[in-house]
C-alpha cells in the first residue's frame, strides 16, 4: 500500500474530512488532497504530525512512516527483551495487588501474557486445550468448551465482547484480528427479544463457579498511556471486580 492509500484509509476509518485533518496537522486541505492523490510527498515531520492528528496506534504510525519512505520510530521488542522487564514487573505487581479478585494481561489479539492466581476461578472446567501460558482469552471466553457454558448471560455479554473486537478491527485493520473475529462471531447467538435491556452502569459477566458459587463480575481495562514501544503499547490489563456484595464475599474466601 502506498503512503497516499494508507493515509486516505486511516483518515476515512476515523471519519475525518481532509479539512479536519489539515487543521489538526497544521497544514492546508489542498496539501492533504495533493498527498492523498500522490501529487505531493510529505516530509518526515509532517508525516509525524499527521500520525499524531489521527491518534494512530504505534504500530500504524510505524507503518505510515514506512509507506512514506522513512524509518519507523517506535521499536517493537519481544516480551523477553530485558528492556521491557520494568514494565512487566510493574504489571505483575498490579496483578498481585488486585487479589483476591481476578486480573489478566493480554496483547492486542487477546493472547494471555500474565494473570494472577484468582483467575483460575473463572476458568474452572474449561478444556485444557484452550488454556496454557499463551491462551487466547477471547476464544476461552466464547468457545463452547471454554467459559461460555458457565456464563449465565452469555448472549448479551458475548455480543459486548465481539462488538469491541469488531470496533478494534475497524479502527486498526489486521488479518489476524479479522480471522479471530470471524471465528468468534460464530460462537455468538443472534440478538433476541429484550437483548438490549439496560443492566445498570455496566455489562456484567454472570458466571457460575464450582468453588465460589455464582459470580457477577464487571471489568476495567488499563494500558500504558505513554508507551513508546509497540509491544508495551498494545498490552492491556483487564481487572475483574465484584458487581455485588455476594460476589465480593465469595472471592474473599480463604484470602
Amino acid at each position: 500500500m502506498t503512503f497516499s492509500e494508507a493515509l486516505r484509509a486511516s483518515r476515512t476509518r476515523r471519519r475525518l474530512s481532509q479539512l479536519e485533518l489539515a487543521l489538526r496537522a497544521g497544514t492546508t486541505q489542498r496539501h492533504i488532497s495533493f498527498i492523498e492523490n500522490g501529487r505531493s510527498t510529505p516530509g518526515r515531520a509532517l508525516v509525524a504530525r499527521i500520525a499524531d492528528s489521527l491518534a494512530l496506534p504505534l504500530r500504524e504510525r510505524n507503518g505510515l512512516l514506512l509507506a512514506a519512505g522513512y524509518a519507523p520510530v517506535h521499536p517493537q521488542r519481544d516480551l523477553a527483551d530485558p528492556a521491557l522487564a520494568p514494565a512487566l514487573e510493574a504489571l505483575d505487581h498490579i496483578l498481585t495487588g488486585h487479589l483476591p479478585y481476578p486480573a489478566i494481561v493480554v496483547d492486542r489479539y487477546g493472547d494471555l501474557v500474565g494473570s494472577n492466581s484468582a483467575f483460575g476461578v473463572m476458568t474452572e472446567g474449561s478444556d485444557p486445550a484452550l488454556l496454557g501460558p499463551r491462551a487466547n482469552i477471547l476464544r476461552l471466553a466464547l468457545h463452547p468448551a471454554g467459559m461460555a457454558p458457565r456464563i449465565r448471560n452469555f448472549p448479551q455479554w458475548a455480543r459486548h465482547v465481539i462488538e469491541a473486537l469488531r470496533e478494534e478491527q475497524r479502527r486498526n485493520p489486521d488479518d489476524r484480528l479479522a480471522a479471530l473475529y470471524d471465528e468468534l462471531a460464530g460462537y455468538v447467538p443472534a440478538p433476541g427479544e429484550g437483548a438490549d435491556a439496560a443492566l445498570g452502569f455496566t455489562v456484567p459477566m454472570e458466571l457460575d463457579s464450582a468453588s465460589r458459587g455464582p459470580l457477577r463480575l464487571m471489568t476495567t481495562v488499563a494500558v500504558f498511556a505513554t508507551a513508546a514501544d509497540v509491544t508495551i503499547a498494545e498490552l492491556k490489563l483487564e481487572a475483574f471486580l465484584p458487581a455485588d456484595r455476594a460476589t465480593a464475599d465469595a472471592l474473599r474466601q480463604d484470602s
